[in-house]
């Protein structure tokens, strides 16, 4: 996931430094690296990001095998009349 290059602020984020918040703000620069900085304090990381991407299971992406193995029987008991 790469940031823009346009620098966006980051909503309630904390700058490591000086604690200030809502000072830090994220971008790509020219050489396609992020990196996240205060403008408080001056305060500048690059940022090593690895995309954390998990799809989410669908009937579509799961075998018949496993959408069998997750059925469960459901038995309804009737209430007792008393």
């Amino acid at each position: 996931m790469a940031f823009s290059k346009t620098p966006r602020f980051i909503a309630g984020a904390i700058c490591p430094r000086c604690s200030a918040m809502d000072r830090i703000r994220v971008y790509n620069d020219e050489e396609g690296r992020d990196f996240r900085e205060c403008v408080s304090c001056g305060f500048k990381q690059e940022q090593h990001i690895q995309p954390q991407y998990r799809e989410p299971e669908t009937r579509v992406n799961t075998t018949e095998e496993e959408r069998k193995a997750q059925e469960q029987v459901v038995k309804i008991i009737p209430p007792d009349d008393k």
